[in-house]
């Protein structure tokens, strides 16, 4: 199923970045000074010429192939040993057993030495397994490179349509541009302005502040929904390393990983991705496009 230029928004070769202005905040007690608040406000920056992907057409069928051959190359084989007699037995064959031999009137089965207790056969109460999993089996799906980028650049032109993004889930408010580009960013301190490369955020209080920053986009509500949306995992895989399960919230799209990208890698539900790395998987995952993306204007720079 693909979603035609025509039926999306109106024409997104050109469109407005967001400069954000940070308010800096701090009450002084006699015990010393409290913590800093931050106050942040979006405001309209200058315009940013997009690359093609972003007006191309959306291959909805593409995207989920691309994503499910994805996971399916990372997925560890898994199973039991080839058996190699008593110097290596398998699960289920680590016993001495014989058989009674006909004319008894039981059945034909393998039975622990000595004993009346069957063993190894499948069908019996601590036998191996019929038809296990095997080591050698591959899992991995083969995707032709063109259809790879052109899934990458669909899911990329699904991120820029508010519609898509309101569908898979996300929440943000009404009035928000997409695509959501940052430019500019200042803190206001006591009446005295110190603009930062906003890539290059420093350290101290970051992530703090990058939360502000996305609250100030109306971006707060859809950080509030993976960090209280987070849920213990069905199945055997809360023994497996991956016992909490986070939806996914918002995908940051820097050129370089510096001081935004370590403010935002902590947050619940945040995934930082540099521009030359983006996959198909990383703006669509499970399949679904439209994932709620932020991107620097290095980052549109980068992706041309």
């Amino acid at each position: 199923m693909s979603v035609p230029r025509a039926s999306r928004e109106c024409d997104l070769m050109k469109t407005k970045s967001y400069n954000l202005i940070n308010t800096v905040e701090q009450e002084e007690m006699d015990a010393g000074l409290l913590a800093e608040y931050y106050t942040v406000e979006a405001k309209n920056g200058k315009a940013v010429t997009l690359p093609d992907v972003f007006s191309g057409e959306i291959r909805e069928d593409l995207i989920r192939r691309a994503v499910l051959a994805s996971r399916a190359n990372r997925r560890q084989s898994y199973g039991h040993r080839e058996h190699d007699g008593k110097r290596k037995p398998q699960a289920g064959m680590k016993h001495s057993v014989e058989w009674w031999g006909k004319g008894r009137g039981v059945s034909r089965i393998m039975r622990k030495a000595g004993q009346r207790t069957a063993a190894q056969n499948p069908h019996t109460r601590g036998g191996r397994r019929a038809h296990g999993p095997k080591v050698d089996k591959d899992w991995s799906q083969k995707i032709n490179s063109k259809e790879n980028r052109i899934a990458r650049d669909s899911a990329i032109a699904a991120s820029a349509s508010s519609n898509l993004v309101s569908e898979r889930g996300h929440h943000f408010e009404a009035s928000l541009r997409f695509p959501i580009i940052i430019d500019g960013y200042v803190e206001s301190r006591e009446g005295g302005d110190e603009k930062y490369d906003l890539e290059s955020l420093p350290l101290q209080y970051s992530t703090r502040k990058f939360v502000a920053m996305m609250e100030g986009l109306g971006l707060g509500a859809d950080l509030d929904r993976a960090r209280t949306g987070r849920t213990i995992r069905a199945g055997k895989g809360t023994m497996r390393g991956r016992k909490y399960r986070t939806p996914k919230s918002i995908l940051l799209v820097v050129s370089q990983t510096n001081g935004l990208a370590k403010a935002a890698r902590n947050i619940p539900g945040v995934d930082i991705v540099v521009a030359k790395d983006l996959s198909a998987e990383d703006l669509a995952p499970g399949g679904d496009a439209g994932r709620l993306t932020v991107w620097t204007k290095a980052a549109i720079g980068a992706l041309e």
